[in-house]
């Protein structure tokens, strides 16, 4: 599935020596949920100012890209704690240099830099209010609403102002937020977006980091703690890191805990540990729970057994979970590479005189002729959102003299936007919602089969994968949206109403 973009990755580390380049390593590992842009700030002592400065660097591009000279760690980004940021945009303007993160402030109380995953539902509300009191922005990003939160409270003490600010916020929004001494990390009340806790004491000191994914923590060779709790506000200080003992404070719920579910199918790296359970775990009992509703076809004993090829890379572990579900049931077939990935192809390549759509998918996927020819072909794709990349893959595979092309979807039909962070089409851009039905769908996809996954099933393997009791949020299958929205209002609307 690769019509819809990630959201964004953010990582951040306290009292670590070296904390610019442990940030650069942890955005690596959290490249594929934006590649955009990206951008460090630390946080350090100016021996010339005699002051905390906040020193960053921020730019379009790869974190690889952007952070290719060794300089900029050894001369710039100096001081033993940073953030860092590498997006995707879901609000605010893609071109846009200042919407960059993350974003740093100086006002009365000091620095504050801020990084943010995640959308605001509110944030038409809270810009429009800004706005009437003469607020002037330098961003056209729903994240810059945080900083003003903060910087107009009326309380004395920051970490007062940075509670009132975030009580004000609605939507999805995990954050973390640099002073000039503590790292705070902020998950919104219902848990929309991901993010937990590491040990690391790699640089010879007790150090802690927070991370969209539990993959950056091992690429840096640190430990996972625990997940920050939905509507918690973690603070990390000398005295956490001394002691092993945080102060914790809850933010009221009000719509109680709905977990993006959209992380397990195909956000998060199945390396990762989200919502306190490993990825690949629930992706695997995904798959398996995709076997029972739509086995792979039955063919005679003399027939050759079916082959299933996953759309690399996503859907991998769910293809793997369904292959040996399918074999356990009873069904004769066998996981084969059919299709190869090119890693190395970027978001703007432009084919003139060519149909662009087509050209990028081309040099995305190849088929593996051998492999198809003359075989049932049997297609699992996490998901299929403007089924475009679909429509191809199948025309590629239909090419390479398939017999038949029967397609499989790791999740159920999307059928709505969403504003919690995920860059989902709008809704007319949605396929499923261009046919009347999945029939419809399938004769326009030209396949010999094509069923989803259903919604009943996606909870009962999740539930399976991950014993946790609490809930997820599935409004882009469902409709039914937990926090309000404006649903007379687009999808592009609330996400660049300002750009």
């Amino acid at each position: 599935m690769s019509s819809v973009n990630d959201n964004c990755g953010i990582f951040g580390v306290f009292n670590a020596p070296d904390a610019a380049r442990l940030t650069y390593f942890g955005l690596h590992a959290l490249q594929h949920r934006g590649q955009e842009s990206c951008g460090i700030v630390t946080s350090t002592f100016d021996e010339h100012k005699l002051r905390r400065v906040m020193p960053a660097r921020r730019d379009f591009g790869l974190v690889l890209d952007v952070f290719d000279d060794p300089a900029i760690f050894d001369n710039q980004l100096l001081g033993d704690a940073a953030i860092g940021h590498t997006r995707y945009s879901t609000s605010g303007a893609t071109h846009n240099r200042s919407n960059i993160q993350p974003f740093k402030v100086h006002y009365k109380n000091g620095n504050l830099a801020v990084a943010h995953n995640g959308n605001l539902s509110n944030a038409r509300e809270l810009r429009q209010a800004f706005s009437e009191r003469g607020t002037l922005f330098q961003s056209t990003s729903d994240t810059e609403h945080i900083l003003h939160l903060i910087a107009t409270s009326r309380r004395a003490k920051q970490l007062d102002q940075i509670i009132d600010a975030v009580v004000q916020l609605e939507g999805g929004f995990a954050l973390l937020l640099l002073t000039d001494d503590k790292l705070i990390a902020v998950r919104d009340s219902n848990g929309f977006r991901p993010l937990a806790l590491g040990y690391y004491s790699g640089s010879g000191q007790s150090a802690y980091c927070v991370a969209s994914e539990t993959c950056a923590f091992d690429l840096i060779g640190a430990s996972y703690v625990r997940d920050v709790e939905p509507g918690e506000v973690l603070i990390i200080d000398q005295e956490a890191c001394a002691t092993g003992t945080f102060k914790s404070i809850q933010l009221p719920s009000r719509h109680g805990t709905n977990q993006c579910i959209f992380e397990y199918i195909y956000f998060s790296r199945p390396d990762s540990r989200i919502y306190g359970e490993m990825v690949d775990k629930v992706r695997r009992k995904i798959g398996k729970q995709l076997a029972h509703d739509a086995p792979v076809p039955r063919v005679n004993a003399e027939e050759k057994p079916p082959i299933v090829i996953s759309v690399p890379d996503s859907s991998n572990t769910a293809t793997l979970g369904y292959v040996n579900e399918c074999r356990k049931l009873g069904y004769r077939c066998r996981y084969e590479i059919g299709l190869i990935r090119n890693h190395y192809v970027g978001r703007t390549f432009i084919a003139p005189g060519q149909d662009r759509r087509e050209m990028q998918v081309r040099c995305k996927f190849n088929t593996v002729d051998g492999v198809l020819k003359d075989r049932i072909v049997v297609v699992v794709d996490d998901s299929i959102v403007r089924g475009t990349t679909a429509k191809l893959l199948v025309k590629m595979i239909r090419k390479a003299n398939a017999k038949e092309v029967h397609f499989r979807v790791a999740s159920p039909s999307v059928v709505s936007p969403c504003f919690y962070g995920m860059d989902f089409p709008s809704h007319e851009e949605l396929i499923m919602n261009r046919f009347d039905s999945v029939e419809d769908l399938r004769e326009w996809l030209n396949v010999d089969s094509l069923h989803y996954l259903s919604i009943d099933g996606l909870k009962e393997a999740v539930k399976r994968g991950n014993q946790s009791t609490k809930g997820y949020c599935d409004a882009c299958f469902t409709a039914n949206y937990p926090v309000p929205v404006e649903l007379g209002v687009s999808k592009e609307e609330y996400d660049e109403e300002y750009d």
